[in-house]
């Protein structure tokens, strides 16, 4: 006969799958709201989930806490797809790699969309310069291959992935082919094999771009 202790382990643990699916389909929810209308309020997540106020409220004190959770996961998605995309030990293949497999992710249309919404964790700028560091990284390894044109800067890399994200229809599968498209056309600007003319006007600047991150109110 089981322990009461092992009796009692299976209910816990259905709970705990219970609440961890809870979340899935409440941040599913909220991704899809918040990226048609930052501003939807919150019950419009928990009618989507098809869950109670209540068991959206027990999980996030609130729209702020919910809008910093999602840009908080993108952001860990971003780290992690740098991370593995380090370990390919073609340099040039790294790089396009990566960049595919974050428009895939289509984390930035969070950053595009919920930028300034909330204010940003330490955690999170822990993360995002972390995040920085892996692009610049691979920025360097697609450099030293010779295959990335020399005028180009590491913050090309947030326009190139911020105009893939742009890209959007209401067939979810489509959207993956013609932003994969997109990048395909971009990444070709961005190759020494292109006989282009050079980029015009001054680069993108590092942290030109921070000032959407401040909080509006």
């Amino acid at each position: 006969m089981p322990s009461s202790s092992h009796r009692t382990a299976a209910p816990l643990a259905g709970r705990r799958a219970q609440a961890a699916r809870n979340d899935g389909v409440i941040l599913d929810a909220a991704r899809a709201v918040f990226l048609d209308d930052p501003k939807a309020p919150i019950a419009a997540v928990a009618d989507r989930a098809g869950v109670g106020i209540s068991a959206l409220y027990r999980r996030y004190a609130g729209k702020e806490d919910l809008l910093r959770q999602l840009c908080h996961d993108g952001l860990r998605r971003y780290v992690a797809e740098a991370e593995e995309a380090l370990a390919e030990p073609d340099d040039w293949t790294a790089f396009t790699t990566f960049l595919a497999r974050v428009v895939d992710a289509d984390v930035h249309s969070l950053t595009v969309h919920l930028a300034g919404t909330f204010t940003p964790t330490e955690e999170m700028g822990r993360d995002a310069r972390r995040a920085g560091e892996l692009a610049t990284a691979l920025f360097d390894r697609a450099r030293a291959s010779g295959r990335l044109r020399p005028d180009a800067v590491v913050p090309d890399l947030g326009l190139l992935l911020e105009a893939c994200a742009a890209v959007r229809v209401p067939d979810p599968e489509r959207t993956r082919e013609l932003r994969r498209r997109q990048l395909a056309v971009l990444l070709a600007g961005l190759s020494t094999a292109s006989d282009a003319d050079p980029l015009p006007g001054p680069p993108p600047a590092a942290g030109e771009f921070d000032w959407r991150w401040r909080r509006s109110e």
